[in-house]
């Protein structure tokens, strides 16, 4: 009796291919319609004049609006000094509010990690943050950082760390401080969840066989947890940055349209509903989306190279 011919693997391996298109279909469609045509649509006005006033009056223009020259002079988004000024003020608050909250969250994240009494409770009272709206907690912090009232200078004035109150959210040289703070406070849980979630996941052997060594523990970290959850760690990283990068609501509601703090997102915002400008608000929004996109890109090659070259 002839034995049943096996199925090559190139055909599974085809097949499998295959069924995981057929199930990722109907969310790439709603993708598309949800995300992509609104993108599409932003880069055609990038493009046109179109004003918010009458968006049925539109003409074709080109790049005029990202760059051109009139009268012997650069004019157009890339020769704005404001435009450059919020990408700086974007990438310097992404910079430092990512480091802070990847540290701090790997920090919560190994003391939640451990065993002791309570710790369901702590774990649940480390989320509370996260899980307040963003709006909510940038307005309680607005009013907690006030110069007048605020309980924060009522208090550095208590303990005489200051002689008068400071203006945090006023102040060019304190604005851009108090608004990595409040965003610190908001999002280091999520950083310290994906941490712990990837803690969890450690087999326990390597551990073991390091105490009985009587490895340092320090070095264990270094040489044994942080490799291992760096997968994790990268995503979490990832995710953050793209918050950071396309940051809004917690510098507007602190600062509004202030200029030492002004992100991409808020200059967009300013271009299309003060100024009314569709056209070159547009072409903020197209080059944000191409900033960030940049950069995830150019993080994950990095990230890809250097585990290639460890393995």
């Amino acid at each position: 009796m002839n034995a049943r011919p096996q199925t090559p693997r190139v055909s599974i391996a085809r097949q499998r291919t295959r069924m995981a298109w057929w199930l990722l279909s109907p969310m790439l469609l709603v993708l598309l319609v949800v995300a992509g045509w609104p993108l599409a649509r932003s880069v055609w006005f990038s493009l046109t004049d179109a004003s918010l006033t009458d968006l049925s009056q539109v003409s074709f223009i080109g790049l005029d609006n990202y760059l051109s020259r009139d009268e012997g002079q650069w004019i157009g988004l890339l020769a704005d000094p404001d435009w450059w000024h919020a990408v700086w003020n974007t990438f310097r608050f992404a910079a430092l509010s990512v480091a802070i909250e990847t540290v701090l969250g790997t920090v919560f994240a190994l003391v939640l990690h451990a065993q002791f009494p309570g710790r369901a409770w702590v774990r649940a009272a480390v989320l509370i943050p996260w899980a307040v709206p963003t709006i909510v907690s940038a307005r309680i912090w607005g009013w907690m950082l006030n110069d007048q009232f605020g309980v924060i200078n009522q208090g550095l004035l208590a303990v005489g760390l200051i002689d008068q109150p400071l203006a945090w959210t006023a102040d060019p040289s304190l604005s851009m401080v108090a608004i990595v703070l409040v965003d610190v406070w908001k999002t280091t849980p999520f950083m310290a969840l994906m941490v712990l979630a990837a803690l969890q996941m450690l087999p326990t052997d390597c551990y073991e066989a390091a105490r009985v060594d009587g490895v340092p523990a320090w070095t264990v970290f270094w040489k044994v947890t942080l490799p291992l959850i760096r997968p994790a760690l990268m995503v979490a990283v990832i995710f953050r940055l793209l918050d950071a990068l396309r940051v809004f609501d917690v510098i507007y509601v602190l600062s509004a349209n202030g200029q030492s703090t002004m992100s991409m997102s808020i200059y967009a915002r300013q271009q299309l509903v003060d100024f009314q400008d569709v056209g070159y608000g547009s072409a903020a929004s197209t080059m944000l989306f191409m900033l960030i996109a940049g950069c995830v890109g150019v993080y994950l090659t990095l990230g890809r190279v250097r585990l290639g070259e460890e393995d």
